[in-house]
């Protein structure tokens, strides 16, 4: 009979800034009608899409930025 004795582990995680990581990347929604920027690692890309947007519907005014980051978890010890 084989025994395994597993002990707790403690984990550590912070976002992935190693050269291979997936980007950083913004998006905007209109909280109004909900139309969404295209989601681009240039946070001006978006702000232009959310003011353009505001210029076109001058009632749209409150705007929800989505950011997507990669994080990396590793056990403590293993990194």
């Amino acid at each position: 009979m084989t025994r395994a004795v597993l002990r707790y582990m403690r984990w550590t995680s912070e976002p992935d800034r190693e050269p291979d990581a997936a980007p950083l990347t913004h998006r905007m929604r209109c909280d109004l009608c909900g139309a969404r920027s295209d989601r681009t690692v240039v946070f001006g890309e978006a702000q232009d899409w959310q003011l353009a947007h505001a210029a076109r519907n001058p009632d749209h005014l409150t705007y929800t930025e989505t950011l997507t980051r990669p994080w990396r978890a590793w056990m403590n010890g293993a990194a």
